[in-house]
């Protein structure tokens, strides 16, 4: 079977952790940033060198296309390049080094092709710089109000639309992926969870992305001296919340066991530590692919008290995601070809959200996972073997090609 090349794929590697380096084996590579046009720079170096004819469209979306022998829609490969703050160098550019490694072999090999093959970097996937995440994958296909996304502020007061119009490749509104002129869309991806690794599986076979839902809870009880107020007139707020969130627990843990949950922000108002507090919020990030598990988890949610710890308390959904299938013919051809090759496959849904899951909407969409050492991820440390990230690669090339028959 046709093979990427190993040494080809390290170089890419290493050539693009230099991009925002950390100096700690990580990047910082915010959506536009300099390090992100460091990095946009040397991809389209790269595909022109390859003869690839590069487009960019309003939203920054870089398409870089090698022609195919007959007039028919291309075949998309890629992720995106930005990253988070003291991120890794495998999340999200992985997809498009794999994607750039098989635009290469099919051009070095001379491999036929009908299809065009597109290598794509969505921009500002992370939502680290500018909110939200999966900015302009959304924007091309109707889930963001362009409008609202140019004008999301960074840190430093600058909206997206400076930063685009700054970057230099903002491009036009007709060079967008469309149903007409793309036919799919394969995106590699690291798992950014300990599963493959744990189970010694090579491809993560991933059939969609896990529905989930995020709520926000509000405990208001009586702000008082912490040294004057005996216990039993106290309406403690984060007292009434740590209750709420031990029963969550408690209930949520007797559901399927594929289920994820997470309290991940939390405030105490006034936050001083002589006053007892007298408002308290905090978030719960519940995720799953059957969306009866989520209903059960929504019932747990419902079950509780307009009163806790005499205490009011209250709950609201700040928003939610359906659960994304994948094409299962495209599924079924990542499947098959890892198994040719004689790697070690589990079929499995992701938890975190992809541009694929947006596009999915739009032209056939699947997804490849290979593992994360440790399940390390969005962080310094996160690491993918190069034999893991090469198995994926061929896997990513047979599956284009595959696809590319139809």
């Amino acid at each position: 079977m046709l093979m990427c090349n190993k040494e080809r794929l390290q170089d890419k590697i290493t050539t693009f952790s230099k991009f925002g380096d950390t100096g700690k084996g990580g990047i910082t590579r915010l959506s536009l940033s300099p390090a992100a046009l460091e990095a946009r720079e040397e991809f389209c170096k790269r595909c022109k060198a390859l003869g690839m004819e590069i487009k960019t469209d309003d939203m920054a979306n870089i398409y870089a296309t090698i022609p195919g022998d007959e007039n028919l829609p291309a075949i998309m490969m890629g992720s995106h390049a930005d990253s988070v703050k003291q991120g890794g160098n495998y999340d999200g550019i992985l997809g498009v080094l794999t994607g750039l490694e098989v635009a290469e072999t099919i051009v070095t090999e001379k491999i036929p092709h009908k299809h065009p093959i597109t290598v794509v970097i969505w921009t500002n996937e992370e939502g680290a710089r500018f909110e939200p995440a999966m900015m302009s994958s959304g924007v091309i296909t109707g889930k963001f109000d362009k409008d609202v996304m140019l004008a999301s502020k960074d840190t430093e007061g600058i909206t997206f639309k400076e930063a685009l119009e700054a970057s230099g490749y903002m491009g036009e509104v007709e060079n967008r992926m469309t149903p007409e002129k793309y036919r799919a869309l394969v995106e590699l991806h690291v798992e950014q969870g300990p599963v493959l690794e744990d189970e010694k599986i090579d491809i993560g076979v991933v059939e969609g992305v896990c529905g989930m839902i995020n709520y926000e809870f509000t405990f208001a009880g009586q702000a008082d001296h912490a040294g004057t107020t005996p216990m039993k007139y106290r309406k403690d707020a984060l007292y009434a919340a740590v209750k709420t969130i031990q029963y969550l627990h408690d209930e949520l843990d007797k559901l399927d066991s594929k289920l994820v949950y997470t309290t991940g922000k939390i405030s105490a108002h006034p936050n001083i530590h002589t006053v007892i507090p007298d408002l308290v919020k905090f978030t719960l990030d519940a995720r799953h692919q059957d969306p009866e598990v989520i209903n059960q988890v929504l019932e747990i949610i419902k079950a509780i008290p307009k009163t806790v710890e005499k205490c009011e308390a209250s709950f609201e959904k700040a928003w939610s995601r359906n659960t994304v299938h994948f094409h299962s013919e495209f599924v079924n051809y990542v499947e098959k070809n890892a198994k040719e090759f004689g790697y070690t496959t589990k079929r499995m849904y992701s938890g975190p959200g992809h541009d694929a899951q947006f596009i999915t909407d739009i032209i056939p969409t699947t997804m490849i996972f290979v593992p994360s050492e440790k399940g390390h991820s969005h962080c310094e440390k996160e690491f993918t073997p190069l034999e893991n990230c090469l198995k994926g690669a061929n896997v990513l090339l047979q599956t284009v090609l595959d696809i590319d028959k139809k």
